[in-house]
């Protein structure tokens, strides 16, 4: 049995948001955050994707995934377009998240310990007014 392979030069919105595991919303947010380049349009209106943009979404996602905002997903996808860049400027930029991330993990853990010092201090039988949890809200911890 013999199929034929069509090759799609340009996919619609809906087309290219479904090979990327993305709503069509986020593909139209990405394109007004300068993301992804706008598309041409056909006779009919129409957005008109290349084919590349599926795997530009992906990597979006991906960057995301690991902590990267969309304005620095951004700064990225322009470092892949400037010949004048090497790979330490990426790296540069993933210590810089890496760093980040770890004060946001110190952060985390100083919330978590304050509650559960507060938990430790709750009697559950007391009267609400009593409580130290809302107590502490109410003094400042």
């Amino acid at each position: 049995m013999n199929v034929k392979v069509i090759k799609m030069e340009n996919l619609t919105i809906g087309q290219i948001a479904k090979q990327a595991a993305v709503g069509v919303e986020t593909m139209r947010f990405y394109e007004r955050k300068g993301l992804i380049k706008k598309p041409k349009r056909n006779v009919s209106g129409y957005r008109q994707y290349p084919l590349e943009a599926v795997s530009q979404i992906r990597f979006i996602k991906r960057a995301q995934e690991v902590g990267f905002s969309l304005a620095e997903i951004k700064a990225l996808l322009l470092l892949r377009l400037d010949s004048s860049k090497k790979c330490e400027d990426v790296k540069a930029r993933a210590l810089a998240k890496i760093n980040e991330i770890k004060g946001k993990v110190k952060d985390l853990n100083r919330m978590k310990n304050a509650l559960l010092d507060l938990t430790k201090a709750c009697d559950t039988s007391s009267d609400i007014d009593q409580c130290p949890i809302l107590k502490a809200f109410d003094d400042g911890l």
